[in-house]
This record gives structure tokens, C-alpha cells and sequence, in this order.
């Protein structure tokens, strides 16, 4: 498997919540465009120093449906030309609800899209009000019967869950709406307050209580158990989907496969090699301007790093990893989480029960395989 990443730094306005790399017209000013990130875009793709053909494809951000539907095609046509896309690709882009039309999606599919995933976080109006989100409770879901009118088989919704003011009756009431909705794949993440957001401004001040370790737990398992109910299936900790619904593109980061990121602050990994863009659109656009890769810095990971990664990644997954996979220091210490983590024969797996414990299991098992 080969995955193409391209990232697209525009959104509207800033959630209080987001500190992605992605940037506000106001907070740009005339020194980038959409424009000019197309024409640039181009220019990265035409330059890479490796190609292959794309087995998967995702366009993702920032907001990459305020592209419109013609931007959008004209990345994966720019796609399609230096890099190639296999048959049977997967090819998703992300959009935000209120940036989405009927004729947005049919565009899309008739561009080569096979996937979208919409950023809904909640159907709550007072949830959506304090993560600063601009969608009505009740766009995401129109706009998943938008795309699958369109034709779209598979259609992801993101949830946000541990909200500041959002109750379990939020959340119930949510999770209803998107299995209602019928789309195949869900991802529902807990909020992390990250320094320097307008969100964490306000927790310190005492304007929003902190989150709570607690109340996410609660609200993980609630949310579970009716995907589980519903016929979604756990695939990785923060991932549900019906039978045949999985994101191909995220399994390939997860399983430690090779992908070629593109666009301001995009990442790569190819084998052992690690490297990354820079930042800011208007420096992306020139050091491309002057035919140069805007790569920022690159890594040459070790075995152990490379093993790291691996485990780190490849535990968060239902189906685990081999045995092989670990020393036998790392085994043994595996075998101390009964009933969180299982070690047969062939494979090493966390269970159901262990999901919100795998990060800190995982890197028990890490250090022990270390000492």
C-alpha cells in the first residue's frame, strides 16, 4: 500500500478548540491564496523525488471543501499525472458541513472520489457553540444525504466527545443521529485542550471547566456500545465502521506503511525516513516559486525508533500485531495486563476492555523492552 496525504491550510474562522496548521483569510492576509496553494501544490507533486502509483489518496486540513469542487479536482488530476492512482483507489477528502452543496458532492464523484468524511463533532447547538463550530446540529447530517444521493457508498462522520457543558444526554443523542444517518464509518475523538487555543485561555481563566479523565471514559463506553449495537465495528481505538467501511488511507499510517505528504506542513514517511514541509503557506509557495521542495526537516529513523512506531501504532488496531513483532522482555510484560492485552501464540492484541489504556500499556511494554 501507497497513501498520497495532501494538506490544504484554509478554514473560514478558527474553532476555539483547533491547533492544527491551518490559517483564517484574516490571519493571511495577501500573502497566500488558494490560488496561489494550487498552482504550488502542483509544483511539490511535479518535484517529488519519489512516485508511485497512489493506492490511496486523502485530501484532508483545514477545511479542503473551501476549495470547492473544482479545486479539488484539480488536485487529484495533478495527482493522477505525477504520481499515477491505481484502480480501485480510495480517495476521500474531508469537508466541514456548511462548506458542502448537492452539487458539491456529485461533482466530487464525478471527479474520482470515493470517500468523504464530514466534521460534525456534534449535534448538540449548545456543544457545537462553545467548540466554536459555525455548522447547525442538523447540516452534517442533510449533507450525508447529499453525498450519498450523489452516489457515495462510504461516508465518515467525526465526533468530538468531553466537551466543556456537554452531558451524556449530548452525547446519547448524537451517536443516535449519526447511526440514523446511516454512514459507515464513525471516528469519535475526546476533546484535548491544547495550550495556546482560545479554549485553553478559557479553561485557565475558569470560564469552562477542565475536562475530565473520568467523564471521557464514560462517554467513550456509551458511545460504543451503541455503534456496537448498531453493527459498527472497533477497528482501532477511535474508530468504528460497518463491514467493509474501514479507511484504508489511516490504516496505512497505523500499520506502518509508506505515504508521500504534500502542502504547507504536510509529513512523509518512506521506509526509515521521516521528513516534513514547511508551515506557512506563503513560504511553501515560494521556496516552490524558486523550484525547491519545501521540506523543513528530515529524520533517518533507527531500528528501535522504526520499532517504537510500530508497536505504537499497530497495538491501537483490533487486529494487533504478531508475536514476532516483540522481544521477549516486551512479551512478558504484555502478560502482566490480563484481560486488557492478549498474547497468543500468533498475535498481540488489546482488548475491549484495555482500548482507553493502550497508550499507557503500550509504552510499559515499550520501556521494558528497553531495559
Amino acid at each position: 500500500m501507497f497513501g498520497v496525504y495532501i494538506h490544504v491550510p484554509f478554514c473560514s474562522s478558527r474553532c476555539g478548540y483547533c491547533d492544527f496548521n491551518t490559517y483564517t483569510p484574516g490571519e493571511l492576509g495577501t500573502s497566500a491564496s488558494p490560488e496561489t496553494y494550487l498552482d504550488a501544490l502542483e509544483q511539490e507533486l511535479e518535484l517529488a523525488e519519489f512516485k508511485r502509483p497512489a493506492d490511496t489518496i486523502f485530501i484532508g486540513g483545514g477545511t479542503p471543501s473551501l476549495l470547492g469542487a473544482q479545486g479539488l479536482r484539480r488536485i487529484l488530476t495533478a495527482i493522477r499525472n505525477t504520481f499515477g492512482i491505481n484502480p480501485g483507489a480510495e480517495i476521500t477528502t474531508e469537508s466541514n458541513p456548511e462548506s458542502t452543496s448537492p452539487e458539491f458532492f456529485a461533482e466530487l464523484r464525478d471527479a474520482g472520489f470515493t470517500r468523504i468524511s464530514l466534521g460534525m463533532q456534534s449535534a448538540s447547538a449548545h456543544v457545537l457553540q462553545v467548540l466554536e463550530r459555525r455548522h447547525t446540529p442538523g447540516r452534517a447530517f442533510a449533507a450525508v444525504a447529499e453525498a450519498r444521493a450523489a452516489g457515495f457508498a462510504h461516508i465518515n462522520l467525526d465526533m468530538i466527545y468531553g466537551t466543556p457543558t456537554e452531558t451524556d444526554a449530548d452525547v446519547q443523542a448524537t451517536v443516535e443521529q449519526v447511526i440514523a444517518s446511516g454512514v459507515d464509518h464513525v471516528s469519535a475523538y475526546s476533546l484535548i485542550v491544547e495550550d495556546g487555543t482560545r479554549m485553553a485561555r478559557k479553561v485557565r481563566r475558569g470560564e469552562l471547566p477542565a475536562p475530565d479523565e473520568d467523564v471521557y471514559a464514560d462517554r467513550y463506553a456509551l458511545i460504543d456500545a451503541a455503534l456496537v449495537a448498531a453493527g459498527y465495528r472497533w477497528y482501532e481505538v477511535s474508530n468504528w465502521a460497518q463491514p467493509g467501511g474501514e479507511c484504508r488511507h489511516n490504516l496505512g499510517y497505523w500499520r506502518d506503511e509508506d505515504w508521500w505528504g504534500a502542502g504547507p506542513g504536510a509529513h512523509s514517511h518512506l521506509g526509515d525516513l521521516r521528513f516534513y514541509n514547511v508551515k506557512h503557506p506563503a513560504t511553501y509557495a515560494q521556496r516552490l516559486v524558486s523550484g525547491v521542495l519545501p521540506v523543513a526537516g528530515v529524520e533517518k529513523l533507527t531500528a528501535a525508533q522504526r520499532h517504537e512506531e510500530r508497536v505504537m501504532l499497530g497495538l491501537r488496531l483490533r487486529e494487533g500485531l504478531p508475536v514476532t513483532c516483540f522481544n521477549d522482555k516486551e512479551l512478558a510484560k504484555a502478560r502482566e495486563f490480563p484481560g486488557l492485552i492478549d498474547v497468543s501464540d500468533q498475535r498481540v492484541t488489546v482488548t475491549e476492555a484495555g482500548r482507553l489504556l493502550a497508550d499507557g500499556m503500550i509504552a510499559d511494554i515499550l520501556v521494558m523492552g528497553e531495559s
